[in-house]
């Protein structure tokens, strides 16, 4: 997904002198095709997150810039959590928040970059658009929207070399649209982010048993898109959300929200990371241990979706 933002920041680029890029000494081996091109619209803030988001802030105020700032896991989201609500969100800059390696991305680091809580916090910032792409398709459909629409967004990212969710490239009609990956009447998935590609296959295997789900791809947690989650919570019997979050604030409760609106039958599950993840280790490990690989999936909803309906 890095590759994929950088690649089309660097078209975008090309056709609008607006955009700039700002970075927290980080992004090395990705960045730096951009900082080449265009080293007047690059600036490296240093380790200095809480600046780095006061300088977007300024950048974005002056002379109608957009600006991008990119960092790793926790550290452009809590670090500066501050700047971001009274700099960028008071102000409704034009500034984009770029987070990669979310959810467990880089969990042999530990605790402090596991990103588990940034979604629940960016959510309650007013006025920004929080984003989860699945893929390197939808990674650059989230940013060539994000370039078009003004105002603050977050954009969280996978790491690198996550497998497609889609066959070819994906647009966005409008800010807030889902994308069906396929159908089904036995249930729904829904997922954000990268470990789309594991509920992906979770569906996959889930109809070789008989049970034939409808996955969504939710890629805009805020605004999230209603109406699919409406049509799939009439048309199937239950909603199992996937996400490598917390419980508290992420894609489970955005679901949750909308089927308040409509007095519908239907079951909503949460699969997602426990409030603390104690252990050390690599992205697929910890989402195994967690139940968030394909087959963890398949057991939680034979178990508890299926089995209990």
């Amino acid at each position: 997904m890095r590759k994929a933002f950088i690649d089309t920041m660097l078209e975008v680029a090309g056709d609008d002198q607006r955009l700039n890029l700002v970075v927290g000494d980080l992004g090395y081996s990705v960045v730096e095709p951009f900082a080449k091109r265009f080293p007047d619209r690059f600036l490296n803030a240093g380790v200095a997150e809480q600046n780095m988001t006061g300088l977007a802030t300024g950048l974005a105020l002056t002379g109608e810039r957009i600006v991008f700032n990119y960092s790793i896991a926790n550290f452009p989201v809590m670090r500066c959590l501050e700047q971001i609500r009274n700099d960028v969100c008071h102000h409704q800059a034009n500034v984009k928040i770029v987070a990669v390696g979310g959810g467990v991305a880089y969990g042999a680091q530990g605790f402090s970059h596991h990103a588990v809580e940034d979604l629940a916090v960016m959510r309650a910032m007013p006025g920004m658009v929080v984003t989860a792409p699945a893929d390197a398709a939808e990674t650059r459909a989230v940013t060539r929207l994000a370039c078009a629409t003004p105002g603050p967004w977050y954009i969280r990212l996978g790491k690198n070399g996550e497998p497609g969710l889609h066959a070819g490239s994906v647009e966005f009609s409008r800010v807030g649209a889902s994308i069906q990956v396929c159908d089904g009447r036995d249930g729904t998935l829904i997922a954000t982010g990268a470990v789309a590609h594991e509920v992906a296959e979770a569906a996959r295997q889930l109809a070789r048993r008989g049970v034939h789900v409808r996955m969504l791809s939710m890629p805009f947690v805020k605004p999230i898109d209603h109406q699919a989650i409406l049509r799939a919570a009439s048309e199937t019997p239950w909603i199992v959300t996937v996400e490598e979050h917390n419980a508290f604030g992420g894609l489970g409760s955005a679901v949750a929200d909308v089927l308040t609106q409509g007095p519908l039958n239907t079951r909503l599950l949460r699969l997602c990371y426990p409030e603390f993840i104690h252990e050390t280790g690599g992205q697929a490990f910890l989402r195994r241990q967690h139940g968030l690989d394909a087959l963890g999936i398949v057991d939680f909803v034979q178990r508890e979706a299926v089995g209990n309906w």
